[in-house]
């Protein structure tokens, strides 16, 4: 796709690598940024990554989305004597990428399934010639044994590990090709590598390191917040509500992906937006490859709109104007949920992202959970029955479909992650049938008999526990009451993030001031514990749920029921005893509860309550918290007296100044490149124009403004107020 000649293969030519010793690298790398990229300066954390990569150390790095990975290697490669082979998994990016480079003048190509053999091996010859700086390699290549041996003979100057989170089996994408990415790095010849992720825990990063036996390496972190999107979930009863709720997000955003969790649900809900007259495609990954290749390009290209997908889509895409994305279901981990949200956005504008959420959608992700850890004793079955068919070569043609039938197991993906596993293992291999859209198996150990296996029943129970822990954490999130990108800086292990205020938590009308009890409040908090320690159950493991949050509730107020009278919940001690507090006020601080970490929802066929460990410690008295505290509403929804508030007479509204209010939130709103209700919604604006208040103290005593917002917005409104009085 591109020879010598080139501005990338010029400029290599002109410095050289003995050029590299002559001139200092951050001036190098600076000229490559201007003359290859038409870039004067790089974006944040670019110029270090760089500049560690030119200093032939390993590294792993971790940069959101839109924050310019793909340069980090792409610049270093021009520098750098040999090839830079980068492993990149989904085949429109590549193209995608690849023709970019090509656009500008850089001597780059690709090697994956869409290439013939004959082609793949003329451009390996290329390589070895040199007529190449970049080549992206699909990591299912390094499968053949006959690409690894003509890779052999080229000179790898780098090799960049594209999505690497695909390698660790704790990620939320794992991918098996990816664990011979460790012995194809000892078969190119052991070449600097770095890896790229735009999510991974602290889990996932030291899996990172070990797979690809990365020598003491740089680990750049740049952050996980994306200050331009507005993340909000928000809760939904049924389906009807989750499509009323779509189709006023894409009244409003037009442009955005709407993730799903089955291709089911993406069939019905594309159909539902085609009868809407929205402009839309449909994605999944019972599509064939170049029904899914050409698909994903028209929206790339932005002959549609919206796309309607599985989690099978996006990783990688290059859309910049995505305004929204919204998850029709609840997708099975947080870093899912933060990669495939942070597809929005990437021009740097405000995008919203939502999440519809229902709890009854989480049985979905534990089938897939089941599918993805099928067991030891699925896997020896799966073994055995390969043993017994395979054939004088040890291979076996059956479909995965027919491979459950026989073995009886009803979740055809526990199947296939029993032959990934095997795969792992070392005792068999998937290859592709000639001629055929489907792939058969081999076993690499056919002297191995079944009952023999040396398999890690302790990996594989560690892997599923990880991965129910992963559904439970998505869970809480959707139930806590804390600034969501907070909740999820804090799981990927930033320390103290700031709250974002933009979500749905920070709009509140709660407002989102954490702070520690006082003596009052710790009763309170401590009675509503004791009331779920009565209704769940002590064992062994731990504290387990036996009801819900709303039923709790209801024996925590007093409700006379006949849910509540028919198992004799009346007879606990803890019956009534917040009853002065009502209903919403309790839910609320179940929500504040969750998010504090005091109470889990378990995953399962119902929402069960109970304590945590922290939180049974708090119940005793021994443990400190802080908590988002609800406001206690007063009569018939009426709330507290708040910022000259009396009995529920309020002040009159300086229409003027609302109208004054609402224009510089606007300016500020732009100035941020956050929605106006991101600075302060109409109602805290109504607030302020009754109340008029002219000091942080007398706001901060208005509902919607928090410590956070204060500090950011509220020095300019407090001066129009001034000007006003």
């Amino acid at each position: 796709m591109a020879g010598r000649g080139g501005i990338g293969q010029a400029l290599w030519v002109e410095h050289g690598i003995l050029a590299v010793h002559s001139h200092p690298v951050p001036d190098l790398a600076k000229e490559m940024l201007r003359k290859a990229f038409g870039f004067e300066e790089f974006l944040d954390g670019q110029a270090g990554i760089v500049e560690n990569i030119l200093g032939s150390q390993d590294g792993l790095v971790v940069m959101p989305t839109g924050g310019g990975k793909s340069l980090c290697y792409q610049l270093p490669a021009l520098c750098l004597d040999g090839v830079t082979v980068v492993v990149s998994p989904l085949i429109a990016l590549m193209k995608d990428q690849v023709d970019a480079l090509v656009d500008k003048g850089l001597a780059a190509t690709l090697i994956n399934s869409t290439v013939s053999h004959v082609e793949q091996r003329h451009r390996i010859d290329r390589m070895v010639r040199g007529d190449y700086k970049l080549v992206y390699v699909a990591p299912e290549r390094f499968r053949a044994e006959s690409f690894v041996s003509a890779m052999r003979g080229v000179k790898v100057g780098l090799l960049a590990v594209d999505e690497a989170h695909c390698l660790s089996q704790w990620g939320h994408d794992f991918r098996p090709d990816y664990l011979r990415l460790g012995e194809a790095r000892a078969a190119l010849g052991d070449p600097q590598c770095v890896a790229f992720t735009a999510t991974a825990t602290q889990v996932v990063r030291e899996d990172i390191v070990k797979v690809l036996k990365l020598r003491e390496p740089f680990q750049t972190v740049t952050g996980f917040a994306r200050a331009n999107l507005s993340f909000n979930i928000n809760p939904v009863e049924t389906k009807a509500a989750k499509f009323r709720r779509t189709r006023e997000i894409l009244e409003e955003h037009r442009t955005g992906i709407v993730y799903c969790a089955t291709r089911k649900r993406v069939e019905e809900v594309a159909e539902t937006l085609h009868s809407w007259g929205v402009n839309c495609i449909g994605y999944h990954g019972g599509m064939t490859e170049q029904e899914r290749e050409e698909t994903q390009d028209r929206f790339i290209r932005g002959e549609v709109d919206v796309a309607v997908a599985t989690n099978a889509f996006g990783m990688g895409i290059d859309r910049a104007d995505v305004r929204f994305v919204i998850h029709f279901e609840v997708p099975g981990s947080i870093e899912a949920y933060y990669q495939e949200a942070g597809r929005a956005g990437r021009d740097g504008e405000a995008a919203y992202c939502e999440l519809l959420w229902n709890y009854a959608d989480t049985r979905t992700q534990e089938f897939f959970l089941e599918g993805a850890n099928p067991g030891y004793g699925t896997i020896c079955q799966v073994y055995e029955h390969l043993y017994q068919e395979a054939d004088e070569q040890g291979e076996i043609h059956a479909t995965i479909e027919e491979i459950a039938g026989a073995v009886e197991v009803k979740n055809g993906m526990a199947v296939s992650s029993a032959l990934s596993f095997l795969a792992r293992f070392g005792y068999a291999e998937r290859f592709d049938l000639p001629g055929q859209r489907r792939r058969g198996t081999r076993l690499k150990r056919p002297e191995v008999q079944p009952g023999q296996l040396a398999i890690d029943r302790n990996a594989l129970e560690e892997k599923e526990n990880r991965d129910r822990k992963k559904l439970k954490a998505i869970v809480a999130l959707c139930y806590g009451a804390a600034c969501r990108q907070q909740a999820i800086l804090e799981y990927f292990g930033e320390s103290e993030p700031g709250e974002c205020g933009t979500c749905d938590v920070c709009r509140s009308d709660y407002g989102t001031d954490r702070r520690e009890p006082t003596e009052r409040e710790d009763l309170l908090v401590r009675k509503a514990l004791s009331g779920v320690a009565r209704m769940s159950r002590r064992t062994d493991k731990g504290w387990e749920g036996i009801f819900g949050r709303g039923r709790i509730v209801q024996m925590l107020t007093g409700s006379k029921s006949q849910e509540i009278l028919r198992v004799r919940l009346h007879d606990l001690s803890t019956y009534g005893i917040l009853k002065e507090k009502g209903t919403a006020y309790l839910n609320e601080l179940f929500h504040a509860l969750h998010s504090a970490g005091l109470l889990v929802t378990q995953t399962g066929e119902f929402p069960l309550v109970t304590l945590t460990d922290r939180g049974e410690q708090v119940m005793k008295g021994k443990g400190g918290y802080s908590l988002v505290w609800p406001e206690q509403r007063k009569g018939k929804g009426k709330a507290d007296s708040k910022a000259g508030e009396e009995d529920g007479e309020l002040p009159p509204l300086d229409t003027g100044l609302y109208a004054q209010l609402k224009g510089l939130r606007n300016d500020i709103a732009k100035q941020y490149r956050v929605p106006a209700y991101g600075v302060f919604t109409n109602k805290t604006l109504e607030s302020m124009a009754r109340s008029r208040p002219t000091s942080v103290d007398a706001a901060m005593t208005i509902k919607g403004v928090g410590a956070v917002k204060a500090e950011r917005f509220l020095k300019p409104f407090l001066e129009l107020i001034r000007q006003r009085s």
